[in-house]
Parts: C-alpha cells; structure tokens; sequence
C-alpha cells in the first residue's frame, strides 16, 4: 500500500462502514475545528437558542390575536410585540450569520497553517511521490470546503434543535393526533437523508480528487510553459488539462447529484405534513374537535418544526462534504515530519578529524524498492580545509551524495560522519547551519533579490548582500532597476539568465558564511569569463572552509586538492588530476572529451 492510497477501511459519518474510495476523515477529526474561537462559538449559540426563543413565541401570540379577534376583545400591546419578535428574530439571525461567517474563516485559516506547516517539514522523500498541484489543492480548495460546515447551518442547528423540541412540545399539548402524523413524515425525512449522506461523502471526496489532478496539470503546463510553447505541444497540453477539468466537472455532478436528493427533502416533507395537517385538522376544526386558533398555531409550529429539520439535514449534508476534503488535508497531516525526534541527544561534530566521511554507505530511494541501489558501498574523506570535487558520468550518485550529507535521506547502510559523528546523530538544523548547499538546477524563489539572499541569513544588512553580489559578479545586477536589492526576480528567477541564477544561488550560499559548502555543478551555466570570475570569487571565500564540489566541466576541478571518481554509484578512483589521468581510465576518458587530457 503506496502513501497515497487509503490507509484503512473508514467508518461513514452515520456510523456504518464502506469501501474505501479516497482518504476518509472521522467526526472526531472534525470537531476540533469548531472550537478554533471559543467565545465566538459560545457567542453564535447564544444567539441561536436566543433566535429560537423568539420563534417559538411568535405562534404562541398569533393564537392569542386570534383568540381575542373571536372574542372581539381589545389587541392591546400583542401586535406590537408580536412585530417586536419579527424584528428582534431579523436581526439575532443577521448578527449570527455574521458570526458564523467569521468562524468560518478562522476555520479556513487555521486548517491551512496547519496543512502548509505540515507540508514544508514533510520529508524530501514525501516529495518524490506528491505532485506539487495535488498539494497546493488541498490548500487552496479543500480547506475551503470546512466553511461550510459553520455557515450551512451546524451551529444553527443547535437553537433549532431547541425549536424542533419546543414546537414538538407545543404540537403535542395543541393536538396529539396531528403531531403523530407530522412525526411520521419527519421521520421518513430523516431516514431518506441518512441514507443518502454517505454518497456524497464519497461523492465529494473523488471530485476534490479530481480538483487535485487538475490543479497538478496546470501547475505542470504554467511551470514548464516555455518548454511546451518551444516544442509546441501547447494543444496537446491543453488536451490533457481539458480531460483533468472534464473529470472534475463529471465528479462535480455527481456532487450534484447526489445534493439534488437531499435537498429537496425538507421541501417536500414540509408540503406533505402542510397538506395532512391542513386536511385532517380542517376536518377536525369542522367537527367542533379543534379550533381555529389552535389550527393556525399548529400550522405555524410545524413551519419552525421543518426549519430546523432542514438546517439539519443542511448540516448533515455540508459534514458530509466536508468530512471528504478533511479527509484530503488529514492524510497529509498524518504523514510523518522531517524532525529530530529520532536525535535522542544531539551531538556536535568535531573540528578535528574529516570535515565528512562515506563509511561503506549505499542507498537506494525510498521509491525505488525494487532498483539497484544508487550508491553502492561508497568510502571517501573530505578533509578538513580542503577542496575536493566530485566527478562522473550522469547517474553515477554525485547529487545523491549531496543529499545524504544534508541528510536529505538517511543511507541504508553504511554511515556518514561529519565532524566523526554520525549525521543521524546531530540535530538536522544544527547539521544545516554549517552547510551552504547549491542545488544542480539553481533554484531562484519568486521576488526580490534581497528575498533570495535572506533565505538562509534573515538578518544581513544591505551592505552584507552587496558585497556577496560583487563577489560573485552580479554587481550589474543591481543597476537595472531602480529597486536595486528589492528588484522582483520573478517566477523561478525568469527574470535572470541562467548563469545569473546559478550565480545568485551561490551568493545565497556564500552569505551565510559555511564552514562547509557544497557546490552542485556550480559553474555549468557560465561562460568562461564569469567562470573564472566566480572561480576567483570561490577561492577567496573558501579559505579556511571546506568545498565540495560537483562539476561536469573538469576544467573547474583540476585544481581541487582531491577528485573522487564516481561510477553506477561506486567510487573508481580517488586522487589528484595528474594522479587520476594515469590510473582512471574513466577519468582520462572524462579528461579527453574536455580536451584537459591529450587523446591517444
């Protein structure tokens, strides 16, 4: 069972057991969210049983005008009252939708904290099987779904819980015959509403499902937009975007489906206690049994019998809609985090010794149970203060061996030391802090310059920034806007060339001032003159530090105080340029098509 399948068979909110068709969420789950404010919760039910007063006396009054008409007796002050509680009903009812309204964001906003903390401490490995659309769905559309839970009338089914009572008491004391007729229909009402209530849970579920697909497909088609657009594949695409919207405009009617027999329940059942209670109590009315006044309250009684019955079974409907999205957001907050609960006691690499060590490690992916294993008993040291670099065909581990150094993922065998200490023994932020990593791709974050620069080093002054731009050669940078560090970057750095981006990458990593910096092919979007530039850039600041470094281009390397040669995920040779070009083939085949190495 893969984590996005469904974990276990789930219980429907009305108790029976079903199938699985997508994670499941229980009402426990749920109710924690409902309290997210508990004075404006307190406050909304006030109001309720306060609106629920008021209703249940409106009925009470109309048979006294009426009695009193009959009499032709004096009205006095009850039309006045009575327009008192039409207007006292208005307005609890108004102020408490604004209430509800309010928790109801609270809600949304609440769930959506949790769900993005949870997923940007989710492990790396999490990633590799998520699609970064599905996710921001459960942000952005899932969560809003949980509103409806107050606004649909949840909290308003509490006073009206107290108006079905009151109207039920007064029903029987007026005339028990007609009540157990309405009882009838209303039980009727409820039984077809429970019946159909794990249906649209399932419904909703598969059709914020399909939300996700969608959302990954355009999340897809947007990110890679210039790719699709160069190989013009942006009908094909739009074919595949179309077939996601159309699956969720099909699960959307279903939805929909499945609401229309809910809804008109309430409706109907209304209409058919309205029609018995008119014809046997007009029948009754004309055998001297019940009189008019009391017909007519009972009429009325019935109608704030139905309203509670339909903000009931409102609620029932907009749980069960919600129970299928929390479902969604709580499969992924379930997931375990990245955190350093498995550090019992956190240790501090030493500064003796090497900066890092592979002891006989391999590793496979998480996701890949079955593959051949991507290192395979790697062994290598990186003193301390030194320069060593990384080098290999495609494939052979190099990035991997990043990874495991910023314990990205924990090797399956074998151990990595930094410091001599066991990196599943040092706390992960304590290990990040002494770590400035530059990723291959050279990721950029959407907005500023300085928003870039601050993400590993929150507190550096402009000065500090600066100094790190001229470093790196992108002093230029700054000139073109008028923003100066405050410039947008724009979407994944689109506004920067490719060497730009690389370069702010590692101006990134430099300002945080490493003892330990890891440059991932760092150099492979340059041109000569601002490699060696930034080649000038790296050797001042890498006094004193340890590099390790990636680079397809060797010409970058030659000078590294130690190559390590990496193949199918083991170490074939390990020493310096001239060393290597006379015991690694691989090596001296890597040298000649760079034309560092004479062919033979």
């Amino acid at each position: 069972m893969t984590a996005t399948e469904p974990q276990a068979r789930a219980r429907s909110p009305f108790g029976r057991r079903r199938s699985d068709d997508g994670p499941r969420a229980s009402l426990r789950e749920l109710l924690p969210y409902l309290v997210v404010n508990r004075g404006l919760l307190i406050a909304a039910l006030i109001l309720s049983v306060l609106g629920a007063a008021t209703s249940l006396a409106q009925p009470l009054l109309v048979q006294q005008v009426i009695d009193r008409v009959q009499a032709a007796a004096a009205l006095g002050w009850l039309p006045w009252l009575l327009v008192g509680l039409v207007v006292a009903d208005a307005l609890l009812a108004g102020y408490q939708h604004y209430l509800l309204q309010v928790m109801g964001e609270q809600v949304v906003r609440l769930s959506r904290r949790r769900l993005v903390a949870r997923i940007l401490h989710l492990p790396i490995a999490t990633f590799d099987t998520r699609r970064t659309g599905d996710l921001v769905s459960r942000v952005g559309s899932d969560t809003t779904l949980l509103r409806a839970v107050l606004t649909q009338g949840l909290v308003e089914s509490v006073g009206g819980l107290l108006t079905f009572v009151g109207a039920v008491i007064a029903m029987i004391i007026i005339d028990p015959l007609l009540f157990a007729l309405t009882l009838g229909v209303v039980v009727l009402a409820f039984g077809l509403a429970g019946a159909v209530m794990p249906m649209l849970t399932r419904a909703s579920a598969q059709a914020q499902e399909q939300v996700g697909a969608l959302s990954s497909a355009l999340e897809r088609a947007i990110s890679g937009v210039r790719t699709i657009r160069a190989a013009n594949a942006g009908d094909r695409e739009a074919e595949v975007i179309d077939e996601r919207t159309e699956g969720a405009y099909r699960a959307g009617i279903k939805v929909a489906r499945v609401s229309a027999l809910v809804v008109p329940i309430a409706g109907v059942a209304l209409q058919v206690a309205f029609l018995v209670v008119l014809g046997v109590g007009g029948a009754r009315v004309a055998a001297g049994e019940l009189s008019i006044a009391a017909l007519v309250g009972f009429l009325m009684f019935l109608f704030l019998l139905v309203m509670p019955l339909a903000q009931m079974i409102g609620a029932m409907s907009a749980v069960s809609q919600a129970l299928g999205a929390l479902g969604r957001i709580q499969e992924i907050v379930r997931l375990p985090i990245e955190s350093d609960d498995d550090v019992t006691t956190s240790v501090s690499p030493r500064t003796d010794g090497p900066a890092i060590a592979f002891e006989g490690v391999s590793f496979r992916y998480p996701s890949g149970e079955q593959a051949a294993p991507v290192l395979d008993d790697v062994t290598f040291a990186v003193p301390r203060g030194s320069r060593t670099a990384l080098v290999g065909p495609s494939g052979a581990g190099k990035s991997t061996v990043f990874a495991l150094v910023e314990r990205f993922y924990d090797p399956t065998g074998g151990r990595v030391l930094a410091g001599g200490v066991d990196v599943r023994e040092v706390a992960r932020t304590d290990l990040r802090s002494g770590i400035g990593y530059v990723e291959q791709d050279a990721p950029v974050l959407a907005g500023s310059l300085a928003d870039n620069l601050r993400l590993a080093s929150p507190d550096a002054s402009d000065e500090q920034m600066r100094a790190v731009l001229a470093q790196v050669n992108l002093s230029d940078v700054l000139t073109r806007s008028p923003a100066g560090l405050d410039a947008p970057v724009g979407e994944h750095g689109v506004m920067l060339s490719g060497g730009e981006r690389q370069r702010l990458a590692i101006a990134r990593a430099l300002l945080n001032a490493p003892d330990l910096l890891l440059l991932d092919e760092s150099t492979s979007s340059l041109d000569s003159r601002n490699e060696a530039q930034l080649r000038s850039a790296i050797d001042e600041v890498a006094a004193g530090r340890t590099l390790l470094v990636i680079a397809h281009r060797l010409s970058t390397v030659v000078d590294s105080d130690q190559i390590v040669v990496l193949d199918h995920g083991q170490v074939v040779a390990t020493g310096t340029h001239a060393d290597l070009l006379q015991s690694s083939p691989l090596y001296r085949e890597l040298a000649q098509h760079q034309l560092l190495a004479p062919t033979s």
